[in-house]
């Protein structure tokens, strides 16, 4: 592919975690072919990426520019991921698929490269509030761990990704509710993470904590099911579900105090936007900005989303690949 060819958007790019690696081809601006393969049918992300051009009728040759969103923390050398045998050798990679450009990025990144571009259609506005547009956005988004970063406007135009570890900061307590909880989670972890709640395995956590306090029955042994029960009526696992979006208010506002985020709060993952009406009826909103004298008001007018885009890591890597691209050229 030549630089006219760059320029125009067309690319590879990927999202790969520790089961699957999606693949799509971006062409201006737009996602197209989106396929997922499965991790463990290939020896190597090569084979993978080689099969993905094969089933969909693309030829090699004419990729020559990829962005894939990894697993992981993303350092200058060789990839290795954690939950499956994949190794991206960089150099390797890029001369045995005749590519001029490989860019790798931390999966979560793409989320708030996503953020950066995503129209009113791939978006939910769960918030009202008055976006600052010289100021940073803040994404954060529980999944199967819970994901924290943010996008710096740039000066002269586009976006810098500021990746962090946000999801391991300490558990907010703000009531003796959640003080009770919290000791049972110390009493199992040690070190109480906004991660124990906010993630798929920490609704699961709470949830059982919760049934251990009130000596309740745990009927729920996925986090799948605590929100299937609670969208059908449970009013127990309603409950929990309502402290989640409670602490996930708590954790974004504290977020968003910390990076000065008045650009706006995106929220993505595996959990709000599987139940987004819920979330809207919640109490999220005006926890978010239930605070001191300074703290409040300062956080009352920034808006908050809630990301409904299918594959928001393969067109997040769209976009961090064509602002690479434009940097260098």
């Amino acid at each position: 592919m030549n630089s006219s060819n760059a320029q125009s958007g067309f690319a590879l790019v990927g999202d790969i975690g520790g089961t699957n690696a999606r693949f799509a081809l971006w062409r201006g601006e737009v996602l197209e072919s989106i396929q997922v393969l499965a991790c463990a049918d290939y020896p190597r992300p090569e084979d993978a990426v080689r099969d993905y051009l094969l089933r969909v009728g693309e030829p090699l040759a004419g990729v020559r520019n990829v962005c894939l969103a990894c697993a992981g923390p993303v350092g200058a050398g060789d990839f290795r991921f954690t939950n499956n045998h994949w190794v991206i050798r960089r150099d390797a990679f890029r001369a045995e698929l005749g590519l001029s450009h490989l860019l790798l990025v931390n999966d979560f990144s793409t989320m708030a490269w996503a953020a950066s571009r995503l129209s009113d259609e791939h978006r939910v506005q769960v918030r009202p509030g008055r976006v600052l547009d010289d100021r940073a956005r803040l994404i954060i988004g529980p999944g199967t761990g819970l994901g924290v970063g943010s996008l710096m406007p740039l000066p002269g135009g586009g976006w810098e990704v500021l990746p962090c570890e946000g999801g391991h900061v300490d558990l907010p307590v703000t009531s003796e509710r959640d003080f009770a909880i919290w000791q049972l989670l110390r009493e199992k972890y040690g070190h109480v993470s906004a991660e124990r709640v906010l993630s798929g395995s920490g609704l699961e956590n709470l949830y059982r904590m919760s049934c251990q306090l009130d000596g309740v029955e745990a009927r729920c042994a996925s986090a799948a099911e605590i929100g299937e029960r609670a969208l059908a009526g449970d009013a127990y696992a309603d409950a929990v579900l309502e402290h989640f979006f409670l602490w996930l208010a708590r954790v974004a506002g504290n977020a968003v105090l910390t990076v000065g985020a008045l650009g706006g709060v995106f929220i993505t993952g595996g959990i709000v936007p599987r139940f987004l009406e819920r979330f809207q009826r919640s109490g999220f909103s005006s926890a978010f900005a239930a605070r001191g004298k300074t703290s409040g008001p300062y956080l009352d007018q920034v808006p908050v989303w809630v990301m409904t885009a299918e594959h928001p890591g393969l067109f997040g890597a769209g976009v961090a690949l064509e602002q690479a691209l434009k940097n260098e050229s």
